[in-house]
């Protein structure tokens, strides 16, 4: 049987909508708008939990982070962590760059590592994180660090691409699942000059709650905010330039993703994404840990010979990939994966979670037609948002019983959200007196 060859390409921390084919009109990514052209861009993906660690597990496994147990970043997987590699033996499965696994097994799986993810990336200790309401971050750098230069993270991505390329000239008679992963444009927003360069900060249209008071907001958002230190002040000028050097991050990644495809046939089937989003100052937030759409939302291209470049309204989200890997290899549908093969999507409620720092209780999203349900245990007000009518998320509408029970119901088709909380709850216990 003649297996396409695959080429998985995963960027770190890149919101659906910061791209030229997402409708950006500044953000300049020519690589990937060329890809966009090629290919079906789901443009309702989602992550399945707004921090790296679980995120990429959950991609990895095709599984819910409850599933697992990928409660955070200290997450070290088990004998049992099944990847691409473990359902695809047809293939030979690689790995450039960065896949945030913990632990000494530096494959999980996959048959080939031709550059690994930065030493300091790498838990060895499974240490969980600390949730309370004390905890801070140490500071706010991941706004406040931001400029022209030269950073570890871009030559590490160069670096990934180089030794892509390399594998690529030569890659052998079997067909191949290459994955391919950035650190950019995650922070620090260190951005080669060149880049750089390609951004007028005066062009930084500000986001409408940039400046939204911390003590206003929901209190499961007022303490997050707090425990990232994004209820710090910064300037409108600190802004401005933290967000064209995330672009200008952007734009290099794109530059590296278009190193790659000039190196594949057109028959290659080429998957980009992202493990979650960047908030960019919308709702004073940096970084990603909530369910906003910039966290939340994330790019999705699939390139295949079988299919005609469309734009997809359906909802998705990475649990989607594995079973699309098994699809483009003619392997049968696994019943044991949630997930759905993109290469025929089925629009179905997107499901969500968060279990780590700056959040006390766990917090899930699910994400059904035009509304958005927040839940953050019984202790907290939820949050629901029609996000068609308020792309913003501006206009809590959790006042409305009836809708509230609605969704409500819907999430627990999928998972106890309480009872899930008290799993990570005591993992994390336990792997904090270990």
């Amino acid at each position: 049987m003649n297996r396409p060859n695959i080429l998985v390409v995963l960027s770190d921390e890149h919101t659906g909508s910061a791209a030229g084919w997402a409708g950006h009109p500044q953000v300049r990514t020519p690589h990937l708008d060329r890809l966009a052209a090629q290919s079906v861009s789901f443009d309702r993906a989602y992550t399945n939990s707004p921090m790296c660690v679980p995120s990429r597990l959950s991609l990895m496994t095709g599984q819910y982070v409850h599933q697992i147990g990928a409660w955070d970043n200290g997450v070290i997987p088990g004998p049992d962590f099944r990847s691409w590699g473990h359902h695809l033996p047809d293939y030979q499965t690689v790995i450039a760059g960065r896949t945030h696994f913990n632990g000494p097994d530096r494959l999980l799986g996959f048959d080939r590592r031709l550059t690994d993810d930065l030493d300091f990336w790498i838990d060895h200790s499974g240490r969980p994180p600390r949730r309370t309401t004390e905890w801070q971050r140490p500071t706010n750098s991941h706004v406040t660090e931001h400029g022209s230069g030269d950073h570890v993270h871009t030559r590490h991505d160069v670096a990934a691409t180089d030794a892509a390329l390399e594998f690529l000239r030569n890659p052998g008679p079997r067909p191949f699942l290459l994955y391919v992963g950035y650190m950019h444009p995650h922070f620090p927003l260190v951005a080669p000059p060149e880049f750089r360069d390609l951004y007028d900060p005066a062009d930084v249209e500000l986001p409408p709650t940039w400046d939204e008071p911390a003590a206003s907001q929901h209190p499961v958002i007022s303490l997050l905010r707090h425990g990232f230190r994004n209820d710090e002040p910064i300037t409108e000028d600190q802004i401005r330039e933290a967000t064209v050097c995330y672009w200008a991050l952007i734009s290099h990644l794109d530059h590296q993703i278009g190193r790659l495809l000039a190196a594949v046939p057109d028959d290659t089937v080429v998957i980009y994404t992202s493990d979650h989003g960047e908030m960019a100052g919308h709702h004073g937030i940096w970084q990603k840990q909530c369910f906003y759409e910039p966290s939340v939302r994330i790019p999705l291209l699939l390139r295949h010979p079988s299919l005609a470049p469309a734009r997809s309204t359906s909802h998705v989200s990475l649990v989607d990939v594995l079973p699309t890997l098994r699809d483009i290899a003619a392997l049968p549908a696994d019943p044991a994966l949630p997930g759905h093969t993109l290469l025929d999507p089925v629009d179905r409620p997107v499901l969500s979670e968060y279990h780590a720092q700056g959040m006390v209780d766990g917090g899930y999203m699910l994400k059904s037609g035009r509304w958005k349900y927040c839940y953050y245990g019984p202790a907290h007000p939820p949050q629901v948002f029609d996000v068609e009518a308020d792309p913003l998320e501006l206009h809590d509408l959790s006042t409305d019983q009836s809708l509230v029970a609605k969704l409500d119901a819907e999430l627990r088709t999928l998972l106890n959200p309480d009872r899930t909380d008290t799993l990570a709850k005591h993992n994390q216990s336990a792997r904090a007196s270990r």
